[in-house]
Parts: structure tokens; C-alpha cells; sequence
């Protein structure tokens, strides 16, 4: 949940809900509780789809079948089935039991067999549930149910059974537990929903992304231990780059390539693969990290389990994990399934790789998709332990605590769920070779199981500590809907990198001309020095961005003074109210040459100052053109071209607005003054500035000096409604002054990366618009 607004789709009917975050980047006299909606689900019965049929026949008892009542023994050997309203195929698996082990977590291989382990402190009985669909008719739902013995399949607080007989691959498997019913104790135990493995590695539910008819879906666990290990290549390496050295592109896998526009064949627009085929895109624009919305299984059409006023629309963003280790299985090509879905985002990964791309992931770990207690929707975690997996308000009936603004927010200083984030993140750079993370609402995790804010949090240090994290980044999302705001307070043992909000509010305000705003553009631009020269904090550590996800892209920023939120389908209370944009004199589109020239300025401008500044710079996908939402500020719900990436338009603006942004970022990568791994000294830096307390200056120039080659570079921004003559400093010994940048002028004059000489002692900066000088012999 990022920027201004929300990514949070709420599934509670409007009337009964708050209002969603406004604001959630500002410091805390700008936060409010009330800001975002909780999320709500509705349950889902008590049913399973898809596949079955066959029963095992369990240590000397054949197992039951189609039974129309639910039968457990309550000794370890004896399983029971349960009849869901169809036929068995009258087959039978031969499966023993046997008491198993209580790690690894999940599904492992064991000598004789496959073993299932799973933590439940306060459940009084578990009981194993397993469907195979690949062996009978899809039309069955019958399962094997296997109840475990408190004595011979518990060890500690984990519940374990290993089952000899099990293909190797292709099993679906849950678990149905019980434990006490006492709500104001905080337990939501209900044997009769089959629950996910919180350590499964692979989801089974829909195959095809928002297709209605597939819903709704029972979710299992699954494994593939028949694949032979992903082949990386033996050239395969690990770009490994430098902090200093990121340009982040911010992006949704299926938003990319979703679109007809991206010309590639149906099966595989919206997909990993789709991605893979757009990689030169990147290249041709710069960058060389990409951080993706959430790739963690998510449940897109959540939105639509009840009649509500927001159900026309369909979770596109993602930010409403499922499971923590398994991929997304509905962006796998073609319908592909769970075990494709790894395979292609390891293809995926490594072509971005192989490109010398790293890849970030925006991670969920603050709340979950089970919802609040008003409308619950139970899929893992709530039926699991939900004492232990959530925070409570034990002085208020136990009821969830909501720090996520989602209705429910995960415990994640509690030892278990601490390791199972730590294990979580150790898989996806072990098997899906991660580069690094960003975590969203990462102020959740820095809060105690009463959710009293911690100096030291557990989770947050040992990410920092632990030795398989520590080739990665690590970024924070420094905030949480509870006003726990840390931009810059962020506990960081000198590796976390934080999202800076106010870099984003300052740089904004600046650019469109708001009053008082130099001195502190001046901090922003120069690494932010006031939040993180700490300790042995770096500028890096500042990820600067102007735009991301959540709130306006970068065309509606200089496009629209308001939201324009109508299509979301809660009568424009959703999003942020204060997004510090301007419209350039008219609001929305429009045919005047004037205003689209100014807007045209306005968001080079943006670029310009992105790009100069020291730390770690992110954009949105999208911006590289003068992507549109059409002033929708939230538009999570939208898989439409509102969200989409029109691949048209990039052609059409290919040699103008798209040139300018990626000659601006290959300048970055060509002058490593403009990213060093120390904040600035007086020697580094000379501001052009005498009247920092007038309060109605609106222009800034300064001059980044280079002391080992004398390529010094002059930036001047000019914020007023008028011309400013600006007063160019000499160049350094034996060199001369160049133009590099003058976003008044049109391409391609507004950018030439090789410099057109410039001599005389002034230049005329026309209103809102910016240069850039570079020394050169």
C-alpha cells in the first residue's frame, strides 16, 4: 500500500464501512484510522472444488466412502472421507500412515513417503485432507481425510503425518482443524472449512485470471517433486548491483503486456512470459531493477463474493496475500496452473537477470485476505491459530486488530509467524533467486502482539541479520494505517532503505510553484541528509520517487487538482484528498496547445529532478510515455486500460516524451556524482542562493562539482510564472559549459545527451521549466 491513496479493495458494502486511507505517506498529524476501508470477505462454505475420487485404504481399514456425514476416529490409521454430493469413482489408493516429523514445515520427501507438518498451538484436533485430481473425474469432490492422533502426530505445537503411497506430484491437499470455540478468547476454529497450508509452495484454485465462471474455488496446497530442478544456465549470474548504482521501475506483471496493444498472442498476455517478451523495453529505457506489485497468490475477484457497490471490479494490485510462498498461479500462460506459474517466474526472473535487471518484490506481510470479524473470510491463517497469527484486542472481545487498514493485521513479532515470514522470504531467494524486497505497511511489523510500537522489532532485525537475505535489498514502506509513521525513524541496522514519502510531497510541491518550498527541495535533492545521515546510513537508502502505484500517475499529477474517482464505485470517498497536483489551467483532457505544453514541461521537470538527485530514484510504469488514469488516484480495482500499459501510445510518443525519460536515466548512470554513496559536503556541492528565507522564491540553482575529471554540472529550476535570467557561474579550469537539458525547449533540442556548447555568463529560464549544464573540455 504505497503513495496516496489505498491498494486495500474493501469488501464490506459501503454503507457499513469507513472511509479509506487518505493520506497514509504524510506524518501523523495528516493520518487518520479511518483512512482506508476494512477489508472484508465472505466466508465460503464448507465445500471443495474440483477433483477427487480416490480413498485410501489406511493401515487395515478401507476407507469410507460416499458417506454424506463426516466420521474422524480420533486415533492416528483410520481415515474417513466425505461425500460432497457426488458419485465416488470407486477406486482406492493404497496409503499408509505413519507418525512423521515435526520439521521441515509444509510438504517434505521423507524415505517412506511425503511428509505434512503443521504449527497449531490451541487446536484440539487436526485432521489431513487430500484430493487427487489428476486421477479421477473433475466432476468428484470426494477427499481423504486423515484425523491425527494428539498423542503419535503432535510434537509440541506441530502437527505432523507422514504418508507413504502419495504420487509424487499432483495431490491437492488442506486441512480441516478444530480447537476451542470461545470468540472472546480469540479463537475462530470451524472444522468445516479446509483450510490452506500456510507453508504450501503451491496454491490450486482458478487457472484464469477474472474469470468469473471459476469461481468460487476451493484453495489447496499442492507439490511437484516429479520436475527436475529449473535449469538457470551455466553463464547464469546474479547481477548484484550496487545500491548506488538502482533505477527501480515500478510495475504489475499483468498490467504490462495485458493489453491488445502489446501484440502478443492471448495465452500469454498478463503473464510472466508476457513480461520476459518486453525486457528490451526496459533496457531501451534505462532501468535496471524492476519492483512488482505483489506476485504472492492473491484472490482477484475478492471483490465479488457478495453483491456490493465496488463489484463490478477486480483486484488487479494484488495486495491481499493468500500464501506467502507461492507464486501467483494465474499468471501463468495460458491457464498453466500452479507448478507452470513457478516454472515461468523462474523463466521470467532469469531473463530479467541474463539482461542484467534485478528484481524486487513488493511483499504483504502485514495483514492477510482472511478480513475483519464482521465479514470473515476464512482460507488458512484464521482457522489455523488465529490467536497466534493476528493481533487481538484482548480488552475488546478478542476482536482483530487493524493496523493494515484491511481489517485484520498479522502478529509478526510472534516467534512463529516471525520465521514463517523469515522462511518465507528465504524461499524466493533460494528457489526463485530474489534480488531483493519492499515491504508494504512495513511499520505493521515493527509492532508488539498488543500492536504498542517496538524500538527494537524482532522481525526487523533479524531480516537485516540474517545471512541468506544479505546480498538483498531491503526496502520499507514506512508507515502503517495505525499513524505509525517512520520516514526516516525507520529501525534499520544501518541495511533497511525506506520509500520517502517526503521526498515525494516536497519535490511536488516545489515544481508546481507552491510558496516556501526551496530550502527544503534543496535537502530533498541532495540525499535527504536530515532523515538518514544516521549511523552509517547511506543516501541510497533514501528511495526517492514523485509517483508510484497508489495515487496519480505522472500525466494526471500535472493533469488534475482532484480525484476522479466515480468508476470505483464508492462515490469519490476513496483515495487521497491531498495530492499536492495542479492542473496547468484546465482540468483534464484537453485540445489546448498551451496547457499540454506546460503539462509536457511540468513532468520533465519531475524527471529532471528525480534523476539529479542523490539516492536511490523509482518510477511508475507507465510514466515513460504520460500514462493516464484519468484522474483515478485509486484504481486498484481497474483491469482495464486504465491500468493497462498501452503499448500504442509508447509508439506514438517514442521520439519525444519516452526519449526524453530514458536519456535523462542512461545521464544518471553516466555521471556517478549524481549517485554517491555519501551525502554531500559543502565541497561537493555550491548553491547559486542568497534569499533562502524568501519565502516567495521560487527558483533554485546549484552546481554538483566532480572533483576527479572537472565535469561539474549546473541545475537550475525555475517554479515561477515568469522568465528568471539566471546568472551562470564560470566553468571549472579549462573546460566550458554545454546544454544538455532545457525542458521549455522541444524535442529532440530538449534533451541532447553529447551537449551543445554554451558560452556567455546568462541564460533566460523560461517559467516552469528547468536546465542542465554540463562541463566539458
Amino acid at each position: 500500500m504505497d503513495s496516496v491513496g489505498t491498494n486495500r479493495p474493501p469488501l464490506r458494502p459501503v454503507a457499513a464501512a469507513a472511509t479509506r486511507r487518505s493520506a497514509l505517506l504524510r506524518p501523523p498529524s495528516h493520518l487518520g484510522l479511518g483512512n482506508r476501508f476494512a477489508e472484508t470477505k465472505l466466508g465460503i462454505a464448507s465445500g471443495c472444488g474440483g477433483g477427487g475420487g480416490y480413498f485410501g485404504k489406511v493401515q487395515g481399514f478401507d476407507a469410507l466412502r460416499s458417506t454424506t456425514t463426516k466420521v474422524q476416529s480420533g486415533k492416528a490409521g483410520r481415515s474417513v472421507t466425505k461425500e460432497m454430493g457426488h458419485t465416488s469413482s470407486g477406486n482406492e489408493v493404497p496409503l499408509k500412515y505413519s507418525s512423521g516429523k515435526a520439521f521441515p514445515l509444509g510438504v517434505s520427501q521423507v524415505d517412506d513417503g511425503l511428509n505434512f507438518a503443521i504449527f497449531s498451538q490451541h487446536a484440539s484436533s487436526v485432521t489431513l485432507c487430500l484430493n487427487f485430481p489428476e486421477r479421477g473425474n473433475q466432476d468428484d469432490v470426494d477427499i481423504v481425510e486423515f484425523a491425527l492422533d494428539r498423542q503419535k502426530n503432535k510434537t509440541g505445537d506441530i502437527w505432523h503425518v507422514s504418508v507413504e503411497g502419495l504420487p509424487a506430484s499432483g495431490v491437492l491437499y488442506g486441512y480441516r482443524i478444530n480447537g476451542p470455540q470461545g470468540w472472546q478468547q480469540g479463537h475462530r476454529f470451524d472444522d468445516s472449512v479446509i483450510l490452506l497450508d500456510p507453508y504450501a509452495k503451491l496454491v490450486y484454485g482458478r487457472k484464469h485470471f477474472a474469470v468469473e465462471k471459476e469461481k468460487p474455488s476451493q484453495l489447496f496446497g499442492t507439490y511437484d517433486f516429479d520436475s527436475s530442478p529449473f535449469d538457470w544456465g551455466d553463464n547464469y549470474k546474479l547481477p548484484n548491483l550496487p545500491e548506488t548504482d538502482l533505477v527501480i521501475y515500478e510495475m504489475n506483471v499483468r498490467a504490462f503486456t495485458a493489453d491488445e496493444s502489446s501484440r502478443l498472442a492471448p495465452a500469454i498476455r498478463g503473464s510472466y512470459l508476457g513480461v520476459i517478451d518486453k525486457i528490451p523495453h526496459l533496457l531501451e529505457l534505462g532501468v535496471n531493477a524492476v519492483e512488482l506489485l505483489p506476485v504472492f497468490e492473491f484472490d482477484e475477484l475478492e471483490l465479488k463474493r457478495f453483491p456490493n457497490p465496488r463489484d463490478h471490479m477486480v483486484n488487479t494490485w494484488g495486495y491481499s496475500t493468500i500464501n506467502f510462498f507461492a507464486p501467483m498461479s494465474r499468471y501463468a500462460s495460458a491457464g498453466g496452473g500452479p507448478v507452470a506459474a513457478s516454472k515461468e517466474l523462474k523463466q521470467m526472473v532469469k531473463a530479467f537477470h541474463n539482461s542484467g535487471i534485478e528484481v524486487i518484490l513488493d511483499v504483504v506481510y502485514n495483514h492477510t485476505n482472511e478480513a475483519d470479524d464482521v465479514n470473515p473470510y476464512m482460507t488458512s491463517f484464521r482457522g489455523i491459530d488465529n490467536k497466534v497469527y493476528y493481533m487481538l484486542d484482548l480488552n475488546n472481545s478478542a476482536q482483530l486488530l487493524n493496523f493494515s487498514g484491511c481489517g485484520n493485521t498479522l502478529n509478526c513479532n510472534h516467534p512463529v509467524v516471525k520465521e514463517l515470514v523469515l522462511d518465507s522470504l528465504r524461499h524466493w531467494v533460494k528457489e526463485y533467486h530474489i534480488d531483493g524486497f519492499r515491504f508494504d505497511l512495513a511499520s505493521v511489523l515493527c509492532r508488539g502482539p498488543d500492536g504498542s510500537p517496538l524500538d527494537a522489532p524482532p522481525l526487523i532485525k533479524e531480516i537485516a541479520k540474517d545471512s541468506v537475505l544479505s546480498r538483498c535489498k531491503i526496502i520499507a514502506e514506512p508507515w502503517d494505517c495505525g499513524g505509525l509513521y517512520l520516514v526516516g525513524r525507520f529501525p534499520n541496522w544501518d541495511r533497511w532503505a525506506e520509500w520517502n514519502g517526503k521526498y515525494r510531497d516536497d519535490i511536488r510541491r516545489f515544481i508546481k510553484g507552491d510558496p516556501g518550498m526551496k530550502g527544503v527541495f534543496a535537502t530533498r535533492v541532495s540525499g535527504s541528509a536530515d532523515l538518514y545521515q544516521v549511523n552509517n546510513r547511506k543516501p541510497y537508502h533514501s528511495v526517492n520517487f514523485v509517483i508510484a502505484h497508489d495515487g496519480f500517475t505522472l500525466c494526471d499529477l500535472v493533469s488534475y487538482n482532484s480525484k476522479h474517482n466515480d468508476a470505483n464505485g464508492e462515490g469519490g470517498r476513496d483515495g487521497c484528498n491531498d495530492n499536492y497536483s495542479w492542473n496547468c489551467g484546465i482540468e483534464g483532457e484537453t485540445n489546448d496547445l498551451n496547457v499540454l505544453s506546460l503539462r509536457s514541461r511540468q513532468m520533465k521537470n519531475f524527471h529532471v529532478a528525480l534523476m539529479i538527485s542523490q539516492g536511490t530514484p523509482m518510477m511508475l510504469m507507465g510514466d515513460e510515455y504520460g500514462h493516464t488514469r484519468y484522474g483515478n488516484n485509486n484504481s486498484y480495482g481497474h483491469d482495464t486500460h486504465i491500468n493497462n500499459f498501452q503499448w500504442g501510445q509508447l509508439e506514438e510518443r517514442k521520439d519525444g516524451h519516452f526519449r526524453f525519460f530514458s536519456e535523462m536515466i542512461k545521464f544518471r548512470h553516466n555521471h556517478p556524482i549524481l549517485r554517491r554513496d555519501r551525502f554531500l559536503n559543502k565541497n561537493d556541492v555550491t548553491w547559486h542562493e542568497n534569499r533562502w528565507e524568501n519565502q516567495d522564491s521560487k527558483f533554485l540553482a546549484f552546481t554538483i562539482h566532480d572533483h576527479s575529471s572537472g565535469g561539474d554540472i549546473y541545475l537550475a529550476f525555475n517554479a515561477h510564472e515568469y522568465f528568471v535570467d539566471a546568472v551562470i557561474p564560470p566553468p571549472p579550469h579549462h573546460k566550458s559549459w554545454s546544454r544538455v537539458v532545457d525542458t521549455n525547449l522541444e524535442s529532440p533540442k530538449d534533451i541532447v545527451p553529447e551537449g551543445v556548447p554554451f558560452t556567455g555568463s546568462g541564460y533566460r529560464i523560461a517559467p516552469y521549466s528547468s536546465i542542465l549544464l554540463k562541463a566539458k573540455p
